[in-house]
């Protein structure tokens, strides 16, 4: 009543323009309040920022000090920033007024939504996760997991990063590196190089396998213990197949795996062994 009163006292033409004034002033309140929300969440931005990536620091200096693996190191602190920056927007959003709560409840229908659509990227995650506690391999060893041969570079949360041995970056799915067969090639001291030399059917086998014997301990980074083996593998039409199997360590495999090569090849040519060859039988019908 007491509003009427003072408005029926305005000139008709004046009450538009009264409120035109007090729209005016209150837009004017509004953006200037939004203006200071907005750089209050910018600051909160930057330093909540900060303070994630000094606390990540932090921690991975702390758990190296007490000598944790830094598989787990990598993929906890990889795990914590995503955890955190969710909760950093979640308190950035309730700064500006939004129902927390509510927006609690939407991100995990959101989640169960994403899961149920991206069910694979949650194996991957699990996949990973058991990949830690696990520990088939760690971060530098040389493996053949998921069909990618190569060196671990990094355990994601939900890939693993391969570099094979040509120098290609490979990106390989955790739950396909799981749910596969896993050779760990550096879980061992030692690791056994695999070759064959074919010698021709007149050569004595024997003879062979004592020069070959004695060439392979004079290989560098061949080790002692286990000791090379040569033995007749099997037979073909051109003569005995010899197994000839040093053992060296993983660092060193290629390189003992070619000069074992070349060994081989000097070794036969310095005994003057002639070079293999098939040899068949024709008979004629009447023969």
């Amino acid at each position: 009543m007491l509003t009427n009163f003072f408005l029926s006292q305005l000139p008709i033409d004046e009450i538009p323009i009264e409120r035109v004034n007090v729209f005016l002033v209150t837009i004017k309140e509004q953006i200037a309040n939004f203006g200071v929300k907005l750089v209050g969440a910018i600051v909160l931005w930057i330093v909540g920022q900060w303070l994630i990536n000094k606390g990540i620091k932090l921690l991975s200096r702390l758990l190296k000090r007490q000598d944790v693996d830094i598989t787990l190191i990598a993929y906890l602190t990889n795990f914590l920033v995503v955890a955190l920056k969710i909760i950093l927007i979640v308190a950035i959003l309730g700064y500006f007024g939004v129902e927390t709560t509510s927006f609690a409840a939407l991100l995990a229908a959101a989640g169960i939504a994403i899961g149920a659509a991206w069910g694979g990227l949650l194996a991957n995650f699990a996949a990973g996760v058991f990949l830690v506690l696990f520990t088939p391999f760690a971060v530098g060893d040389f493996i053949n997991a998921g069909g990618v041969t190569g060196t671990v570079e990094e355990i994601g949360l939900f890939v693993t990063t391969i570099n094979t041995p040509d120098n290609v970056k490979t990106i390989v799915a955790n739950n396909k590196i799981f749910s596969d067969n896993i050779q760990n090639f550096s879980a061992n001291p030692y690791r056994r190089v695999d070759l064959v030399a074919q010698l021709n059917h007149t050569v004595n086998p024997q003879e062979a396998i004592e020069l070959l014997k004695g060439k392979l301990t004079q290989i560098p980074n061949v080790i002692d213990e286990p000791q090379p083996t040569v033995e007749i593998l099997e037979f073909n039409f051109a003569g005995p197949v010899l197994a000839v199997r040093p053992y060296c360590s993983n660092d060193n495999y290629w390189q003992v795996y070619f000069d074992t090569n070349k060994v081989i090849k000097e070794t036969f040519g310095e005994a003057g062994y002639p070079v293999p060859e098939q040899h068949y039988a024709v008979r004629g019908l009447g023969s």
